[in-house]
């Protein structure tokens, strides 16, 4: 049923028409025949490229299939009216170097930060006409105590020593992102001269040993560990413990029992906004105005960015090196370069010419684990929802604990792996974790007046349903149904609030936003497939085994998340071979 109206869209199985922004690259239909650097994407990573290398001189133009720029940091009016961050949603780990660098500010990004940034509601009945209890985590340490005092006074004296050991993990870890990974095959290699340049490359590795000191032990447990056996040892209340473990899990087919969690979760807190470690915004006309503002920075350099333009293949040369982009419509473009914001799988598997790869790096590209358990769903709604354990104001206006990450089926962490269990066996959770989020309670422009957008960022839900069914619309709407209705069991009322609704399974993310499996990552975030190992072992510092041809997207080291380290640190890579090549 199409939208006729945001009054008018009571139907909650409505699939809406994306009208997707205009951008300022449209209008440039025609590429020049050649440029210094081809970038295939405008996703952020690919933008955040475009810009470094055009600010370094280096003649580039981008090209993306969609209408609009952003790849899955996107404003989408899905429904008319209201203007919604269709896949990503919240910003913290865009790289402090980038804002300045590219004068974001200067380009029209504004945030809106959060302060408190968490709120998880209890299912639990009052004693008398008393509401279920909360748990509300801001940036005020004293409060923090208070309210996780009301489930355990032990659990709050020691939160603050928990929060200083994460940030010493998060400093130790940072030099990390903004630079390639060690090439181990650096150090065996090319001239001894080349070679000893190579030890410099450990240099963030041994900032990180220094930070980390004599506890890099209990360290390594978190990396390594479940989460659930890391938050034991420091916690007993369980709302406490699976609210934390929420950032273990978020975006990723992992259970906080499965080793390694912990990474996830040190991925979720190791960014910040505002010189405020660990803070997490929304930015103001949703997060296409972030790849806005990346554009026109780009543009502004002189980068030449073209939108409804798909990238069918990659040129190779006789010489087997990569040297442009044939287009969907047949337009060959030349390039000394070529960099790829898409998966590893659509760049490897479906752009280049296989002949020009190796076999085993085919295999293993292949092989990636791609696993996602994220349904999205975006909601229009008539009023904010009015949670038991916090009763709306009597005018309706937002209070502190809209803004937040709002966790619904969250107060145990049994309940977050019995949610993954379901999904392992090829069924949708009967009690999905929610993350839910509501921008417009910050940001008055994404919504008409009274009215409000609301993410709801959901999980588990496998790729494919049991039995090798696909998802078509009756499990769609019966998923969203489910997830509707255990938000009516904390807001009553939210139901009938429903405007209209997108649901986005793990095969609509692939299917629009390119993201292989559905995963926000590119890419599990798991250890087999980080740093030096991602996306395969010996090609993760960007380059690929065909010469002239890079990763510049989540794929690559850093890994997922609106970041840009990965667009960054290639273009550093691609200016300084294009100065090798010259010279």
């Amino acid at each position: 049923m199409a939208a006729s109206g945001w009054g008018l869209c009571r139907g909650l199985g409505a699939s809406f028409r994306p009208v997707g922004r205009r951008t300022h690259s449209e209008a440039r239909a025609h590429p020049k025949p050649e440029y210094d650097a081809v970038v295939i994407g405008a996703g952020h990573n690919g933008l955040v490229a475009a810009a470094y290398l055009q600010r370094l001189g280096v003649s580039t133009a981008v090209f993306e299939r969609r209408h609009l720029v952003g790849g899955a940091a996107v404003t989408e009016e899905i429904i008319p009216g209201f203007k919604f961050s269709r896949a990503s949603y919240l910003l913290s780990l865009l790289r402090p170097q980038i804002y300045k660098d590219l004068e974001l500010k200067k380009h029209g990004l504004k945030l809106h930060l959060r302060d408190p940034y968490s709120f998880t509601p209890m299912l639990e009945g009052g004693a008398g006409n008393k509401a279920p209890r909360s748990l509300l985590l801001g940036t005020d340490m004293e409060e923090n105590q208070r309210q996780i005092a009301q489930f355990s006074q032990k659990d709050a004296q020691v939160f603050p020593s928990y929060e200083t050991f994460m940030h010493r993990l998060a400093l130790a870890v940072d030099p990390l992102l903004d630079s390639p990974p060690v090439d181990p095959g650096a150090f065996q290699q090319g001239p001894l001269l080349q070679r000893l340049k190579s030890l410099s490359t450990l240099r963030p590795l041994l900032q990180a040993g220094r930070i980390l000191g004599t506890q890099l032990p209990q360290y390594y447990q978190v990396l390594t560990a479940p989460i659930t056996k890391v938050l034991d040892q420091w916690f007993e209340s369980e709302p406490l413990k699976a609210t934390l473990a929420t950032d273990a899990v978020i975006g990723a087919m992992l259970s906080p029992r499965t080793p390694g969690s912990g990474y996830v979760l040190l991925h979720h807190v190791m960014g910040g906004l505002e010189g405020v470690p660990g803070a997490w915004g929304y930015v103001q006309g949703g997060m296409g105005a972030l790849s806005d503002a990346i554009a026109k920075s780009a543009t502004a350099y002189g980068a030449s960015i073209f939108t409804s333009k798909t990238v069918a293949s990659v040129q190779v040369d006789s010489g087997g090196r990569a040297h442009g982009v044939v287009l969907q419509d047949g337009t060959e473009v030349r390039s000394k370069v070529v960099l790829s914001n898409a998966s590893p799988q659509t760049t490897f598997l479906k752009l280049t010419p296989q002949t020009w790869l190796p076999e085993d790096f085919v295999e293993s590209i292949s092989q990636l684990d791609t696993q996602s358990p994220v349904t999205k769903i975006n909601v229009a709604v008539d009023r904010l929802p009015s949670f038991l354990a916090a009763p709306n104001a009597a005018g309706g206006q937002p209070l502190p604990h809209h803004q937040c990450s709002i966790h619904l089926n969250c107060e145990d962490t049994h309940l977050l792996h019995q949610a993954f269990e379901d999904a392992a066996g090829g069924r949708p959770s009967s009690r999905p974790m929610i993350e839910l989020c509501i921008p417009s309670s910050l940001d008055p422009t994404l919504a008409p007046p009274g009215c409000h957008v609301i993410s709801l960022f959901t999980q588990y839900t496998p790729y494919t349903l049991a039995g090798g069914k696909a998802w078509d619309e009756q499990e769609r709407n019966a998923y969203a149904d489910k997830v509707f209705d255990c938000v009516e069991t904390y807001a009553p009322g939210f139901k009938s609030s429903v405007l209209g609704r997108d649901i986005l399974t793990p095969p609509d993310l692939e299917r629009i936003f390119g993201l292989p499996g559905g995963n926000i990552f590119h890419g599990a975030m798991a250890l087999d497939q980080l740093y030096f190992t991602r996306p395969v072992p010996l090609h993760s510092i960007y380059r690929c085994p065909l010469p002239g041809l890079y990763l510049c997207g989540s794929g690559a080291h850093p890994g997922g998340g609106v970041m840009g380290a990965a667009g960054r640190n290639s273009a550093h890579v691609v200016f300084q071979d294009l100065k090798n090549m010259s010279s």
